[in-house]
Parts: structure tokens; C-alpha cells; sequence
């Protein structure tokens, strides 16, 4: 496989292309986060080698025949919260940047929490966008969304205890729910 073409998001969209997989498909994220990837839409020579060994793979064909492993790979417990981490930290795209905007989170929620954790997902973007106290999701919230949708009990939230450490946008989001539901 050609290692020059993945040092940019031109040779990013080659390679879904040659996989058969649109560029924001989830097990492209998968594979940066497998080859632990630094820069979002790039793929240095040493990342991609080292992914690519790591992943028991030297070819295209093999890469392809590969993806389903590694989706299993990053549904496994002890995988999956590193990849949830690792998926907001791959967004942050400028030096010192600490959060990520409200339509960047909307789309990566759906993209990794999307299959495991549908309504709960659907409810939190409705409520990211009509909201308006917040721009941005920083670290901590978007780690405590994923504690959110596997501690509380949903759509009825009769655990949530808002006394317990959870931020403040998600108080917010618990009250627009119980007045949405009622």
C-alpha cells in the first residue's frame, strides 16, 4: 500500500475509497485510534506502519477483511471508553484547543455512542441544539456523557441524583427532559 498518500485528508478519502467506506464512517475513527493516530485526516508514515502491524495486516484486501475485527476490538469494555476518550481528543485539531464545538459533538455522539445508546443520544443532540447556554463540550462533559448513558435509567431518569458530580449541562439536559416529559 502506498504510505505517502495518507499524510493528508486528500489520501484519507483515497484509502476509505480504495476500503469502500465513507470517510465518516466509525471504523475510520477506529483505525486512526488503532493507529494511533495524532492529527485528525492524517496518518504519518510510522503511525500507519505501526497501526498496520499491530492490526496483523500488509495489504489493502487485508485492511478491508480487518475492519469487522477491529470494531469488535473497540467494543470490548476495556477498549471501548479509551476509544470515546481517544474520539474527542482527535477533534481537538488546534494546539491548546480544550473543547469541541456543539455541532462537532452532535455528529461524534451519534457516531460512537449512536448504535450502543440511540435514545439517549437522540435526546442529547435535540438538547445540544436548543440550547443555548453552551458553544462548546469540553473534556469532562463529554467523558460524563458516556457515564450518563451507562448509569442512568432512560428515557425515565429516576436515578439521576443531581447532588452526585455530574456537570452542569446535564443537570440542564435531566430538567429539559423531565419538563419535555411531562
Amino acid at each position: 500500500m502506498p504510505l505517502v498518500c495518507l499524510s493528508s485528508p486528500e489520501g484519507i478519502e483515497a484509502l476509505c475509497s480504495d476500503l469502500g467506506v465513507d470517510y465518516t464512517d466509525v471504523r475510520i475513527l477506529m483505525l486512526a485510534w488503532k493507529l494511533k493516530a495524532e492529527k485528525q485526516g492524517y496518518f504519518t508514515q510510522d503511525e500507519w506502519q505501526t497501526g498496520l502491524k499491530a492490526l496483523g495486516v500488509d495489504s489493502l484486501t487485508k485492511l478491508k477483511k480487518a475492519l469487522p475485527e477491529l470494531e469488535k476490538e473497540v467494543e470490548e469494555p476495556s477498549n471501548y471508553e479509551d476509544f470515546y476518550i481517544y474520539a474527542f481528543q482527535y477533534c481537538l485539531t488546534e494546539e491548546k484547543q480544550k473543547s469541541v464545538d456543539i455541532e462537532s459533538i452532535c455528529e461524534l455522539l451519534n457516531l460512537v455512542l449512536g448504535v450502543q445508546f440511540r435514545p439517549q443520544v437522540d435526546s442529547l443532540v435535540e438538547y445540544l441544539k436548543v440550547q443555548n447556554d453552551y458553544k462548546v463540550i469540553n473534556a469532562d462533559q463529554w467523558i460524563n456523557f458516556l457515564r450518563f448513558c451507562k448509569e442512568i435509567s432512560f428515557p425515565d431518569l429516576e436515578n439521576y441524583d443531581a447532588t452526585q458530580a455530574w456537570p452542569l449541562i446535564l443537570d440542564n439536559f435531566v430538567e429539559w427532559m423531565r419538563e419535555k416529559q411531562s
